[in-house]
């Protein structure tokens, strides 16, 4: 295939394009050997073990906070499995916005196409997740923690509104910051059985996810016009502060019996907490960068999330 680079495309894409085809066809055999059922893999019937914690801790909003050095450790294990709840609400809010964006994508494309295919496989993916997301909570005893009216809402306008690549570059925020969490988690032994066998399924599958928004994001901005690649840019950044606002819903310090607001403002404060999530975040915004989406007034939003230095 012989892609036409304009002389302004980012220079990371230069010369990288690689054929939409040939990329689908791979991860569908990907698909076909790794992919999992978690009502058939996990051992949902097992009892959660006392004393063990449903996240790890250096990931939980309040570590290293003087909140967090005056809690019980039994009040610390609890915090993990609420946030964990918190978490999980949040991915599937993401992944239903993300189901209805690849909806989108594929709507006008040739329906026999590895490319669709692909994204129809991917989708099927994201209703195994969500409803393995929402199992575990039932199981956890917590309640979900859905989005605030206000961020539920934009999301709402978000899905129906946003450019193609604008809902690329939201895909590859929900799901690389949380990738990095899960990749810490699966293997740490001080975790629930049950959480890092769900977390090791979501890590296998969402490799293939990631890889399938970088190359099309990628593609993308080489071809889009100037006001859709500043759309983009803007879209993405305020997004960006949604989702860094929405990571943990307050509501999990009051149902832990923290007062919430002084946990909100410490949570804020926290000098390791936002190490944390520009570490999780990194690798996502170093590529955003390479390709064009990080510029003018766009990164300043970015910048004010959090999530970028």
């Amino acid at each position: 295939m012989t892609t036409t680079i304009r002389p302004t495309a980012p220079r990371d894409a230069l010369g990288l394009l690689k054929d939409r085809e040939a990329v689908a066809e791979r991860l569908l055999k990907s698909s076909a050997r790794h992919s999992f059922d978690p009502d058939a893999e996990l051992d949902w019937d097992a009892p959660y073990e006392e004393g063990m914690w449903f996240w790890p801790p250096e990931l939980l909003s309040l570590y290293a906070t003087p909140m967090w050095r005056r809690m019980s450790e039994e009040q610390r294990v609890l915090l993990s499995r609420h946030e964990f709840a918190a978490l999980l609400s949040l991915g599937i809010w993401l992944e239903v916005i993300l189901i209805q964006l690849l909806t989108r994508h594929i709507y006008d494309k040739p329906s026999t196409s590895a490319h669709v295919r692909y994204a129809l496989t991917e989708i099927a993916d994201e209703c195994r997740h969500s409803k393995m997301f929402a199992r575990l909570i039932a199981k956890g005893g917590t309640p979900a923690y859905p989005p605030a009216p206000l961020h539920h809402n934009l999301g709402r306008f978000f899905k129906t509104a946003s450019t193609t690549p604008g809902s690329f570059t939201a895909t590859l925020l929900g799901e690389e910051i949380l990738d990095w969490m899960q990749r810490l988690t699966f293997p740490d032994e001080r975790i629930q059985p049950l959480v890092r066998g769900a977390t090791r399924i979501h890590v296998v599958e969402e490799a293939r996810h990631v890889r399938y928004a970088r190359e099309e994001l990628r593609r993308q901005m080489v071809s889009a016009s100037s006001w859709k690649a500043e759309v983009t840019r803007l879209g993405s950044g305020e997004f960006a502060r949604v989702f860094a606002r929405a990571f943990v819903n307050p509501q999990v310090y009051a149902d832990v019996g923290l007062d919430r607001r002084a946990a909100v403002e410490q949570a804020r404060a926290s000098a390791h907490r936002r190490e944390v999530m520009r570490t999780g975040a990194k690798r996502l915004t170093d590529f955003l960068d390479d390709i064009g989406v990080l510029r003018g007034a766009g990164r300043g939003l970015w910048q004010s999330s959090g999530l970028l230095a």
